[in-house]
């Protein structure tokens, strides 16, 4: 029986490994795979264009009859913002038109979404094509893993968790300071509907989160003695398996919010009120 040819001078790992077979084509799939990337690419699109823009435009952010604050915004700690939207005081000073008045924040909650379990599955796929679907080969030769540089920083997504826990928590301050009338004392309209459903869809993907699940009871060796722990554990293991829709539901109801926002602080429409 002959020995197996020699792969001392081969590379490649993945698809491209020598002990895999040669299939010269891409995928032998005849359906249109290649939709669910193509859908994915379009919806992060959406949303990094409309953030985007909207976190530099320093307009129509703040509705000042009702304190209504747009998510994009909070909290806002400049100068540069306008009179009543900084609920936690002007520690900075005015800012250059580049920075954006939520720049405390913004970050990390792009770092926690960057390193989110399911995000990366989905920009892995659709963006750098790592593989695109199933039983299609992607196009690099090598394969390294988070292992290294950038890649690596995906090891911090436990980090980004706190940070939007604290953001999660300002967004809550925000959506109850929102419950103002327009003559001052309590008032309730349909931006408070939109406010408060935005801050528990948003607690939802929040705790929803692996590094959440890891938290609450990830390093318990026995459940029996821990009940509490357990019991925390288990509901966010059932919530756990909603956060792909809860991630794709959170970017949808942000955009609503802000953009229901920016219609009232524009007076392109009036608030519907129902108390005050």
């Amino acid at each position: 029986m002959s020995a197996p040819p020699s792969t001392s001078n081969q590379s490649g790992t993945g698809t491209q490994s020598p002990t895999r077979a040669k299939i010269s084509a891409r995928t032998l799939r005849t359906d249109r795979w290649w939709i669910a990337p193509l859908l994915t690419d379009l919806g992060l699109a959406v949303f990094l264009i409309y953030a985007t823009v909207r976190s530099f435009v320093r307009t129509a952010y703040w509705v000042d009859d009702y304190h209504y604050l747009t998510p994009f915004y909070s909290p806002c700690l400049s100068e540069s913002c306008v009179p009543g939207s900084s609920h936690f005081g002007t520690p900075f000073p005015e800012l250059p038109m580049w920075i954006p008045l939520g720049f405390v924040v913004l970050p990390f909650l792009l770092g926690f979404r960057l390193t989110c379990y399911y995000y990366r599955r989905a920009y892995y796929r659709s963006v750098w094509f790592s593989p695109p679907a199933c039983a299609v080969s992607e196009p690099h030769a090598r394969y390294t893993g988070e292992t290294r540089l950038p890649l690596i920083v995906q090891n911090v997504h436990r980090y980004f968790f706190y940070a939007a826990v604290i953001v999660s928590l300002i967004n809550t301050y925000d959506a109850v300071m929102a419950f103002h009338g327009k003559g001052g004392g309590f008032g309730f309209g349909l931006g408070n509907i939109v406010l408060v459903v935005n801050v528990v869809l948003l607690w939802a993907y929040t705790v929803s989160c692996h590094s959440c699940r890891h938290v609450a009871g990830g390093r318990l060796k026995h459940f029996s003695a821990h009940p509490v722990r357990y019991w925390m554990w288990t509901q966010i293991s059932k919530l756990n398996t909603r956060h792909m829709q809860l991630a794709w539901i959170t970017l949808g109801t942000l955009i609503l919010t802000d953009f229901y926002v920016m219609l009232v602080a524009s007076d392109t429409i009036s608030d519907l009120r129902f108390i005050g």
